[in-house]
């Protein structure tokens, strides 16, 4: 019909398919990670960690990793909701990507003609935090889906989020939760409340650049929308004047859908 607009959208069946085909015919070019041995054992230092440290090598600063084990029961569990919220709200249904964040991506930049692809998920990101750099490629995130697809046949969803909770990177040479509750509140990562545990999970997506205690605009909407959301889903119980403080006009509680973000940063579900 004359006039009408045509939906170039890229359609969001055709994604999982091509990337899925394209990650499978890189990867007999590449030897992989053995991954069985995460079952039990605890990685002691990451691709992530070494790449930190060569880049302090190379500008000529000293570096220090300060990170501690903790098992995933020694976790507070507002901590992990927060960010599960914050990073992958559908980690315990998906089996390692998330096909929408994806053809969203893909959309993103092929609008902008640039190269991107965010919509990661915490199995992805815990591919790359483990074996691969943090440099931006095709190559890279390919590798990542293969890996991030082995993970996910090869440890329980549990085993995933406690490795990532304890190698992910939360400010300039701290990593793993323990260690970021210790600098940042002074308490264990057992101890974390539902703020500050929404506080640690807002700056995940750039943890060098912003500090839980900060009180920039990105931490604070951010923080607040993931407390916000911890509320209505019943994690959190607030106190009846924090209640009353959360209601618009019509006496409603306020709604906040997981997918709103921040008016600056990325999106809670994007890295």
């Amino acid at each position: 019909m004359p006039g009408k607009k045509k939906n170039r959208s890229l359609p969001k069946r055709i994604v999982p398919v091509v990337f899925i085909l394209l990650a499978g015919l890189i990867a007999s070019q590449f030897v992989y990670p053995d991954i069985s041995n995460l079952k039990k054992q605890n990685p002691k230092l990451t691709a992530l960690m070494e790449y930190r440290m060569e880049e302090a090598k190379d500008e000529g600063k000293k570096y220090r990793i300060t990170q501690r084990w903790v098992p995933y029961r020694r976790i507070s569990p507002f901590l992990v909701k927060a960010v599960l919220i914050g990073e992958d709200d559908k980690f315990w249904k998906h089996e390692g990507f998330d096909y929408e964040a994806m053809a969203k991506a893909v959309e993103k930049d092929v609008k902008a003609k640039k190269f991107k692809l965010g919509g990661s998920t915490i199995t992805q990101q815990l591919a790359k935090n483990l074996y691969l750099s943090p440099r931006k490629s095709l190559l890279r995130k390919l590798r990542e889906a293969v890996i991030a697809w082995r993970l996910e046949n090869t440890l329980s969803k549990k085993r995933i989020l406690e490795v990532y909770l304890n190698v992910a990177e939360w400010g300039e040479g701290t990593f793993g939760i323990e260690a970021a509750a210790n600098r940042y509140y002074g308490k264990s990562a057992s101890e974390l409340g539902p703020e500050e545990a929404a506080r640690l999970a807002a700056v995940l997506p750039n943890p060098r650049k912003f500090s839980p205690l900060g009180d920039s605009r990105y931490v604070v909407n951010r923080s607040n929308l993931i407390y916000r959301i911890m509320v209505r889903r019943g994690i959190v119980v607030p106190e009846y004047e924090e209640i009353e403080e959360t209601k618009d006009e019509t006496g409603t509680p306020e709604q906040v859908q997981p997918s709103v973000s921040p008016k600056e940063g990325p999106a809670p579900s994007a890295l």
